[in-house]
């Protein structure tokens, strides 16, 4: 696949994102897996929470750092991702696509992702911030905090981790006798002692990319799986007398990875909280916030009001005082000013100021109610 760049218009400011000054800053998202365990024919990049595909979400977080680009590795149906990002990438964010073309581990995926990267920066003491495409879950504050760590500790690599209860599956991080990171160890090579750490790898790192390049290539599939892992990148830079250093996340849920459809449940109701308690804070009321559904990409007005059984599904505008619930479907519905939703189904619908839907109706895609209309289920209608 030939790299494709998505022009955007450029960054807005965001609070609390990394912009210091100092050397470069790149991103690369590994999202060329295939998600067997999804078992489906949707890329599991591309699978949904709350509206939006998982991968955007990862770059929505990379939004609130300062990186000059984002390369994303793609491999399995590499064309559908790259039309998906193409079309919905944030705003301000350069996008480059390079494909894995046979799928021969992360450390693999990332030699692959560097020829997304101009050369010229290649000898620069730029720093490449990278992670899986499958951690939808990631604040931007976690990615800020672990890059300033990076750079004030002038580390060759840092890598963001986790202190686990169920360690299980996960890499182990193994520490040297200086408390830096030695080396990371699959769960699958793991000996019986390395089995028993708790701090596990998050697959999230920040590197310098002047020592990057040549780590990868001295990495070996000498491991279980036959792979090259980039988390023997790790051992190879410590080795070397470079100084890896590690972020303990806070919160392990912001970086639980999605690999399958129970797992894609969870991350959605943390999400589903998330969404819930941001807009209540900027004055919307949910009588019952567990059964309240609002997607991401839906904007809500001050005073709206939501009863239970709503699901605000899509891109959904909801303007100021408007009264929706209980038990109503709204899909890419704009509501009015003051109108009031009930127990409906409106799909992509315009609903105009102080106008009254319900209950037991039906809009159809392309309906549209006037300002101070009133469209009722039990055979009235007004001003349709």
């Amino acid at each position: 696949m030939a790299i494709r760049t998505v022009p955007q218009s450029p960054p807005r400011s965001v609070p609390g994102r990394v912009d210091d000054g100092q050397r470069p800053l790149s991103a690369v998202v590994l999202a060329a897996g295939e998600g067997t365990r999804m078992r489906s024919a949707r890329p599991k990049p591309l699978h949904r929470l709350c509206g939006r595909p998982m991968v955007l979400h990862v770059l929505d977080a990379l939004a609130g750092i300062d990186v000059s680009r984002v390369v994303v590795v793609v491999g399995h149906r590499a064309e559908w991702v790259t039309k998906t990002l193409v079309e919905h990438a944030p705003p301000g964010m350069a996008i480059e696509f390079v494909e894995q073309v046979e799928q021969r581990g992360t450390g693999d995926a990332m030699a692959v992702a560097l020829t997304g990267l101009p050369d010229d920066e290649a000898d620069d003491e730029s720093d490449v911030v990278v992670l899986p495409g499958d951690t939808p879950l990631l604040r931007p504050a976690t990615l800020s905090t672990l890059v300033a760590r990076h750079r004030a500790s002038d580390a060759a690599a840092t890598l963001l981790t986790a202190e686990v209860d169920r360690p299980a599956g996960y890499g182990r991080v193994v520490r040297g006798r200086n408390g830096d990171v030695a080396r990371v160890v699959e769960h699958g090579d793991a000996t019986d002692e390395e089995l028993a750490v708790r701090e596990v790898n998050t697959s999230i790192y920040c590197f310098r990319r002047s020592v990057l390049a040549p780590s990868l290539r001295r990495l070996r599939p000498s491991n279980a799986q036959g792979e090259y892992y980039l988390t023997d990148v790790v051992a190879v830079l410590s080795e070397a007398g470079h100084k890896v250093g590690s972020v303990v996340v806070d919160d392990t849920m912001e970086v639980a990875g999605v690999n399958d459809r129970a797992q894609l449940a969870i991350a959605e109701a943390e999400l589903r909280d998330r969404i819930n308690e941001g807009w209540m804070r900027r004055g919307v009321t949910m009588w019952d916030p567990e059964r309240t559904y609002v997607d991401a990409e839906a904007r809500l007005g001050t005073d709206v009001v939501l009863l239970p059984g709503v699901i605000v599904q899509g891109a959904c505008v909801i303007d100021d005082h408007a009264e929706i619930g209980p038990n109503v479907h709204l899909v890419d519905t704009t509501v009015g000013e003051g109108a009031t939703v009930t127990t409906s189904v409106c799909r992509r619908a315009v609903i105009g100021r102080d106008a009254r839907v319900g209950p037991f109706t039906v809009l159809e895609e392309g309906s549209e109610v006037v300002p101070g209309a009133a469209v009722g289920g039990r055979g009235w209608v007004s001003g349709v």
